[in-house]
């Protein structure tokens, strides 16, 4: 038995004892990461009384499996679990879903909670030789809310049968592992509950069909990762894309069941980056193309079966795509927001679904207007807004992928009939036209179901100028400036070294002469000198050291002075908005479980650069040569093996 003692100063419970127990139930892969979900088959009420019997007409898969395991397990519990109380419990049937491949059978759980005496009671369940499931004795768990006295509370996970508790390392953790690693998630999860500002992951489709198709793709273009041409991260990109496949192919072979379709939806992916998504699809039986302004190196690797088009979209009667089903925008920047505005002129019929990263308005940046609001929340509100504008239900749904920004956009049904079509083309010009508008009076509105609601402006006008009109018959925004095709790298990776370099040693200088007698004892092999680890400045005191042209050349730059010093991590560290010089003997050892990719990156960078401290730190390297990742005097130089690969694949 495990048991935590709570203090609510907020009475969060009972009530965030409730909610946490159902984040346990739902969502059971926050606590135990070899899970990928859960999935719940059945949930209702169950009577305690023996006459109790199921719902009248209760499908047979349904009400009626879950009074079936209820009856068997309804019986006195085994002590220290408390009994059952109250004359209705609340019984839900779940399976969990285990991660990776090869995969178990799922595990089934029968949970009962029980209110009156605040308990949930977790009843294991094991299939028979006759395809029957009968409870696990040696697995039950029970976990338990005491109101103690006043604000104290404790919370217990109790096991009846310890000894007979078996492992299987996956769906049932060690029993330790309960009161170790659940328990304290428990109760933090009970007084910090706090309302999301987003839906549940994968809560619009079926989590234990999206773990099979997950793992099939993922295995399937695992090699991606080991041929993956671009500069980018390649397990970041390649598993992402995978992810997004899998949650499309579910979605669409959803809506084929809903819409009696036989044939599989065709597709447009506007702004498709690297292809892979479009690659992806096509090879899973999706008719489909990808456009993009700029051709990426591993377009050459997919083969002539993946239709990928470089090209710049504006957004007009010239970028319709009346045959596509659904249009799709991942990560798409400038064209997120038009791409409800794209599906709703191709077609009656066609949808879209769109992962809003960057956030771009029609016209440019967007602008924010609520501070209650995270910015990213008010983004996707926006976005939200224009798919209602533009005759969409539009539901938002969480994906599981490598990502901050994991929240997608639906629309998959409309709001109008055909014959009211007009009206809607009306009002979606309107709103376009009245965001530039509104931009400039700070219009906002409440997001809702009508017009008003959707932020359109009443008192901004609805004409086009009488110079733009002709234009706005094939440019619907005359204004709007695709990406350029030529990426500009604005980074400070392309300022000339020399700069780059004068810059960094006037920064180590000014750190290191603030307190020269700040210092700490080198200890490696036996040497007892002191080396100078210097101060620590904010970025505004470092930029007040520098001079007015060095200035204005950092400025030109994405991040400024702050990205050129953190490009030199060799040299520093930039924590807090404060800038220190970088102490080697304080960095911890890259862990084992460093993806492969990256282990093998750092290997093959090892020694392929002059070390700085080296030749320019007045103590020299805090780190011994055979300990130093960077070389110690150009003799110790080796060539990159990264540049190498580089070489030999062009």
């Amino acid at each position: 038995m495990a048991t935590a003692r709570v203090r609510d100063g907020g009475s969060a419970l009972p009530r965030g004892f409730w909610a946490a127990a159902r984040v346990w139930l739902e969502k059971p892969q926050v606590a135990n990461r070899r899970l990928c979900g859960a999935a719940i088959e059945a949930e209702g009420t169950v009577a305690l009384g023996e006459g109790a019997a199921p719902p009248e007409g209760a499908a047979e898969d349904g009400p009626r499996r879950l009074w079936a395991l209820w009856r068997e397990a309804r019986g006195p519990l085994p002590p220290p679990l408390r009994p059952w109380g109250g004359a209705e419990l609340r019984a839900l049937l779940r399976a969990l879903l285990p991660r990776g491949r090869p995969r178990a059978p799922p595990a089934r759980e029968l949970a009962v909670q029980d209110v009156y005496n605040g308990t949930v009671t977790f009843l294991p369940l094991e299939e028979n030789s006759e395809g029957k499931y009968c409870i696990k004795k040696g697995n039950i768990y029970q976990i338990q809310l005491t109101h103690v006295k006043d604000e104290e509370w404790s919370m217990s996970i109790v096991a009846p049968f310890p000894e007979d508790w078996f492992s299987d390392g996956i769906t049932y953790p060690k029993l330790a592992w309960l009161g170790n690693e659940l328990l304290p998630k428990l109760v933090k999860w009970s007084v910090e509950q706090k309302p999301s500002e987003f839906k549940s992951t994968l809560s619009l489709i079926s989590v234990a069909k999206y773990s099979k198709v997950y793992e099939d793709l993922k295995e399937k273009y695992r090699e991606m990762v080991k041929v993956w041409p671009e500069v980018t991260d390649p397990e970041k990109f390649v598993y992402e894309d995978v992810a997004i496949a899998a949650y499309l192919l579910i979605l669409w072979e959803e809506e084929r069941k809903e819409k009696e379709l036989t044939k599989k939806q065709s597709f447009v992916d506007l702004g498709c980056g690297n292809g892979l998504l479009v690659h992806i699809l096509n090879n899973e039986g999706h008719s489909g193309r990808g456009i993009d302004v700029r051709r990426r190196k591993i377009w050459d690797m997919y083969g002539p079966k993946t239709y990928l088009e470089e090209s710049a979209i504006m957004p007009g009667d010239s970028h319709l795509f009346p045959d596509a089903d659904w249009l799709i925008g991942n990560h798409s920047d400038e064209l997120t927001p038009w791409i409800p505005v794209i599906a709703a002129r191709s077609s009656n019929s066609c949808c879209y679904f769109v992962l809003p990263c960057c956030f771009f308005d029609f016209h440019g940046k967007y602008s924010r207007r609520q501070s209650k609001k995270t910015q990213y929340r008010e983004y996707l509100d926006f976005v939200t807004q224009v798919g209602f504008v533009c005759g969409f239900h539009v539901e938002e749904d969480c994906l599981r992928i490598p990502s901050t920004k994991r929240v997608c956009l639906i629309g998959k049904n409309r709001t109008y009939p055909p014959s009211e079509w007009a009206v809607i083309d009306k009002q979606i010009t309107q709103y376009i036209n009245n965001r530039q508008t509104c931009a400039l009076v700070r219009c906002d509105r409440r997001v809702g179901f009508n017009l008003k609601d959707h932020g359109v402006c009443e008192e901004a006008g609805s004409e086009l100028p009488e110079n733009e009109a002709d234009a706005a018959g094939t440019i619907w925004m005359p204004g709007f400036q695709p990406r350029e095709k030529v990426e500009q790298i604005r980074n400070c990776a392309s300022l000339p070294r020399d700069f780059v370099d004068d810059v960094v040693l006037k920064v180590a200088n000014l750190l290191l002469n603030a307190t020269p007698q700040k210092s700490c004892p080198n200890m490696h092999g036996g040497n007892t000198n002191s080396w100078n680890q210097g101060e620590s400045f904010s970025l505004k005191e470092v930029a007040e050291h520098l001079n007015k042209e060095t200035l204005k050349r950092l400025k030109s730059e994405c991040g400024g002075l702050q990205t050129l010093l953190k490009n030199n991590h060799q040299v520093f560290e930039v924590l807090n908005g404060r800038v220190h010089i970088r102490d080697w003997r304080k960095e911890k050892p890259s862990r084992k479980s460093k993806p492969e990719v990256k282990r093998r990156l750092s290997a093959e960078a090892f020694k392929t650069r002059l070390c700085w401290f080296f030749i320019h730190h007045p103590d020299g390297c805090s780190l011994p040569s055979e300990s130093c990742p960077y070389a110690h005097g150009t003799e110790e130089l080796r060539q990159s093996q990264i540049i190498k690969k580089k070489k030999h694949r062009q």
